[in-house]
């Protein structure tokens, strides 16, 4: 079995402290073929302010100093997590001509502008009805990413679930999801089961079903480790999800194009 981390932070995140080569170090050592590092690149902060740019440079370096000497025993991918890319067409144009870019997960980590752009992390959620009203909007803003050409994954559909206290059901998404799954399959573009470092499982087969059943093929399997102790989590029991699911592939990439690894 291929075994691949496609969703990591290093220390050119701001919620990570982690160098490229600790997480690295820690996916060899966890059996991995492949490791991705998708640093967050979000056109809204924590709070709404819109960002205006993306410093390159600091990632192509930590990229080009550590991938060579993890040859013959990992392959390290230079990726980016893209939050809400579809606000700001010219600038995520201007973000992603990036020719050592490997692979673009595409996020939805705040309510939109409209509604002050906070990250779903720091809303309140104090009852069901505050649940249902940040996916409602998430799930918009999603329906507007995927339409675009700014990634090649959609990120952690389940996203906002992670904060929220309450039994909520997504049965009430199934036409946007179906929509939003259309959309990317229609484009050639995939999605991740993320693990949120091994947390994060079987809630993943409904939306796979769906998003096969919608003529999706393309997924990728990520962690979102912050941390060198969360590289690898879960994703061996993905693949497992994944075979459950019924997809025969699990994908990687290389200079934004899909590869194709049988289960």
């Amino acid at each position: 079995m291929y075994l691949t981390d496609y969703h990591t932070h290093t220390v050119l995140s701001p919620d990570s402290e982690t160098p490229l080569s600790a997480m690295a170090d820690a996916a060899a050592a966890a059996g991995l073929d492949e490791l991705c590092v998708t640093d967050h690149c979000d056109l809204l902060e924590l709070y709404g302010a819109p960002v205006d740019h993306y410093d390159w440079p600091p990632a192509l370096e930590q990229h080009q100093q550590t991938a060579p000497r993890y040859a013959g025993k990992l392959t390290i991918r230079l990726g980016l997590e893209f939050g809400m890319p579809h606000l700001n067409p010219a600038l995520s144009r201007t973000i992603l001509d990036q020719p050592e870019l490997d692979f673009v997960l595409g996020s939805v980590h705040n309510l939109c502008p409209e509604r002050g752009g906070t990250d779903f992390y720091y809303v309140d959620y104090p009852d069901e009805a505050a649940c249902y009203a940040a996916l409602d909007d998430y799930f918009s803003s999603m329906a507007k990413l995927a339409v675009t050409d700014f990634y090649d994954v959609l990120s952690h559909i389940i996203y906002p679930l992670r904060y929220m206290d309450h039994p909520i059901s997504l049965d009430r998404y199934g036409d946007q999801l179906d929509a939003i799954f259309q959309s990317a399959a229609e484009r050639g573009r995939g999605i991740e089961i993320n693990t949120w470092r091994g947390r994060t499982l079987k809630e993943w087969l409904p939306v796979l079903r769906r998003f096969q059943a919608k003529g999706g093929e393309i997924v990728t399997i990520g962690s979102d480790a912050h941390t060198p102790d969360g590289v690898g989590k879960g994703v061996r029991e993905a693949c497992q999800v994944l075979q459950e699911a019924g997809f025969r592939y699990l994908a990687t990439y290389e200079k934004r194009k899909p590869i194709f690894h049988t289960l």
